[in-house]
């Protein structure tokens, strides 16, 4: 499914981290905190956004629309609320 967002948002792919302790413990998915940092996937119709498709970016925790598409969460948010671009 293609999704195009509109205006100033973008649609991003949370990068999930790594389910591991440094002791080695593996934390199931309901000691997860939330990803922060995800990957952009598509841009809305404005030419005011800064960031492009492919770039990882981060944003609050509690931001945005979370959609499923394909069966993958995304979150559909405003440029404004993405607080940097990550290298």
């Amino acid at each position: 499914m293609n999704v195009e967002p509109l205006g100033l948002r973008v649609l991003v792919r949370p990068i999930e981290t790594e389910a591991k302790t440094a002791s080695g413990l593996i934390l199931p998915d309901s000691a997860k905190e939330k990803p922060q940092i995800g990957e952009v996937m598509a841009i809305g119709t404005d030419e005011e956004i800064v960031v492009k498709v492919g770039q990882k970016v981060l944003y609050p925790k509690y931001t945005g629309t979370e959609i499923k598409l394909d069966g993958v969460e995304h979150i559909i948010m405003e440029d404004g609320d993405l607080l940097a671009i990550v290298d």
